[in-house]
């Protein structure tokens, strides 16, 4: 997960929702820039499931909140990526 937030709000979202994985920093918008994310000063909330050679396998650009843990567990395993502890 990357946000434009800076690195201390990020820190703080995450422990307050108990998030087991790294929110990354990206208060400059690089990062969302050169994903094609950022519009008008804030990021999209798109998806890009990337494998470990560095290949983007899949953008999903419909991210919807309610859904997002099952559709991003459902496309993870549609592109054959290992289940957690799988390796």
């Amino acid at each position: 997960m990357v946000s434009l937030d800076p690195r201390d709000r990020n820190r703080e979202f995450a422990e307050s929702h108990g998030a087991t994985f790294p929110v990354l920093s990206d208060p400059t918008g690089d990062a969302a820039r050169a994903y094609g994310v950022l519009r008008g000063g804030f990021a999209r909330r798109w998806t890009f499931y990337i494998d470990a050679a560095g290949t983007i396998r899949r953008i999903d650009r419909d991210v919807r909140a309610a859904s997002h843990g099952g559709d991003v567990a459902r496309a993870l395993g549609e592109l054959g990526f290992p289940r957690a502890g799988s390796r």
